[in-house]
């Protein structure tokens, strides 16, 4: 197969079918999902006959267990999906949607209506429902999707997105406008970043690496965020017991997730209590903590983490996505302590602070610079489906076009629309006569 040749196809397509989706109406996309939705309910046994073959080679390869978990669909995850696509059909359509209006001195109606990206292409990792998340997304909101999966998901991806086609095919929805990279050739995504006149924007998601080369290679904007580095603080005037409970749930829950918690701060104030608490219950887990000098003379004679795995942190600690049941602790003066400590270790992902104090929970909103900022709450909630956008495509550190999960309409785009009678600028109209002067500025404005 000539790679280049195949990846050119798969844009070219893509891109020929924006024509088609500027006319579906709302009902096809929302019939086009659950048709999906029911034949993902029908055909689980295929769905789980082709994950048990990447799994099966996943395992082969040596894939840690927190790594086979992200790559396993059962019938829960399944459900999942068929909730995703019954969710996102629920939705709003943001396409058409006017924004805002207003009306000019001269009398011209000026507004803003949302319209599809384009053409998205999103290379993703590990997690096989994300091909239909991503797909459910650009469905919805009109755009074309070039879905890149994993390697080690493959079988399992091209059953989802034959699936998939079959349900646009059964209801006039473009078929075309759904591509999938079936190779694990790596120069069929090193081709599609170049091709900038086809795609509008690329989306990765999994981990460091894979983000930065993306951004590094890719002709057309990156959607992104290089790392999950979430911080949890609790302040001195929180309420234990619903500190323990998040420091707990944003960990352990599910600890190989980019919305777990890698770091946990302390104020010094109630550490001698809270510590050996937390540490307790991580130590029924086996959470390993790595402790700053503070938090390490804390624990390491202490009764409450006799379970629990304590070593002294190093500074590249408190920079690292563990991805893991491993925690970085850090004890601090004050609530400027740490901001500063977010600011310098985190990834502007998702931080949460724990607290009683009105005043103290608004400075953390208002100070700390991440895409979701939490009072008395885990920071698993930074999903797309949790803050009811009903999937996302992924979630965004960036700062121009997104940030935080990415739903429906972070995937349209706002466009000028003009409403006029016949206005003219300066009443330079169809000259009457030769004493008409023409501005003849270079960009003719």
């Amino acid at each position: 197969m000539d790679v280049k040749k195949y990846a050119d196809t798969l844009a070219e397509n893509a891109k020929r079918s924006q024509k088609k989706l500027r006319q579906i109406t709302t009902d096809i996309k929302n019939a086009v999902l659950l048709r999906s939705a029911e034949l993902l309910d029908n055909k689980r046994d295929e769905i789980k006959k082709a994950n048990e073959m990447d799994l099966k080679l996943a395992e082969k390869k040596g894939y840690s267990k927190a790594l086979l978990d992200r790559l396993t669909l059962n019938d829960k995850r399944i459900d999942g999906m068929i909730q995703v696509l019954k969710d996102v059909a629920s939705l709003p359509d943001p396409v058409g949607e006017i924004i805002s209006m207003w009306t000019r001195p001269n009398g011209l109606r000026v507004g803003q209506m949302r319209v599809p990206l384009g053409t998205v292409l999103i290379i993703y990792e590990a997690r096989p429902n994300v091909t239909v998340e991503a797909a459910s997304l650009c469905i919805k909101s009109s755009n074309a999707v070039i879905l890149k999966g994993g390697s080690e998901t493959i079988n399992s991806n091209r059953v989802l997105v034959e699936i998939l086609k079959t349900a646009a095919e059964d209801t006039g929805y473009p078929v075309e406008s759904i591509q999938f990279v079936d190779t694990v050739d790596r120069e069929a995504v090193n081709r599609l970043l170049t091709l900038d006149n086809f795609i509008d924007v690329v989306i990765p998601r999994g981990g460091e690496s894979l983000i930065r080369t993306v951004a590094e290679k890719a002709r057309m904007p990156v959607i992104k965020h290089y790392k999950g580095v979430c911080n949890l603080y609790i302040d001195s005037e929180a309420d234990m017991e619903m500190a323990l409970n998040i420091a707990f749930n944003s960990k352990v829950e599910r600890p190989s997730v980019c919305n777990a918690i890698e770091n946990l701060i302390v104020h010094k104030d109630i550490s001698e209590r809270f510590l050996p608490d937390i540490a307790y219950y991580y130590g029924k887990v086996g959470v390993e903590m790595r402790c700053d000098e503070v938090s390490y003379n804390i624990l390491k004679d202490h009764p409450k983490a006799k379970d629990v795995e304590i070593v002294k942190a190093v500074e590249e600690d408190f920079y690292e996505e563990f991805l893991d049941l491993i925690i970085a602790v850090k004890v601090v003066e004050n609530l400027d302590e740490a901001i500063d400590f977010i600011h310098k270790y985190g990834s502007n992902h998702s931080e949460s602070i724990v607290t009683e104090n009105y005043e103290k929970g608004m400075r953390f909103i208002n100070e700390v610079d991440s895409s979701a900022v939490y009072i008395n709450a885990s920071t698993r909630f930074t999903d797309g489906n949790e803050f009811g956008l009903g999937a996302e495509m992924g979630i965004s550190t960036d700062k121009l076009h997104v940030r935080g999960p990415m739903g429906l309409k972070e995937l349209t785009i706002p466009k000028f629309i003009i409403f006029g009678n016949g206005q003219i600028r300066n009443n330079v109209g169809i000259p009457k006569d030769s004493s008409v002067e023409v501005n003849k500025d270079k960009c003719g404005i």
